[in-house]
């Protein structure tokens, strides 16, 4: 599977899907549109490891809902990413086998080097 996850609203996933530029191959999935469905999350999960990794902290419900003052549970944080878009970390990148979570500028790195090495 070749997919980015993202928000066609944000400017840093727009930058960041313009230097990668990815083939035709890719299909990129807008989350506030088509909302990440369960086996989605679950195939994001196999490939990071967990939930919480996939889990945004500087979500704005985040903060809210004051869920840094609580001790949250994978079971929890997989009901938050299919909750509200806005909890997943942006944008995810899955290119086979491989997955890149966030904007970080080592993940985007790894990203890039990813793409153009398949």
């Amino acid at each position: 599977m070749q997919k980015i996850y993202h928000l066609s609203t944000c400017d840093t996933c727009k930058r960041i899907i313009k230097d990668l530029a990815p083939s035709n191959g890719f299909l990129l999935q807008d989350i506030k549109h088509h909302h990440i469905d369960s086996k989605q999350l679950e195939a994001l999960r196999a490939l990071s490891g967990s939930y919480q990794a996939l889990f945004s902290k500087r979500a704005r419900l985040y903060k809210e809902r004051a869920l840094k003052e609580q001790t949250l549970s994978e079971q929890d944080y997989k009901e938050l990413l299919l909750e509200h878009y806005t909890f997943l970390k942006r944008p995810v990148i899955v290119n086979q086998d491989e997955i890149f979570i966030g904007n970080s500028k080592k993940a985007v790195a790894q990203a890039k080097i990813s793409l153009q090495n398949k």
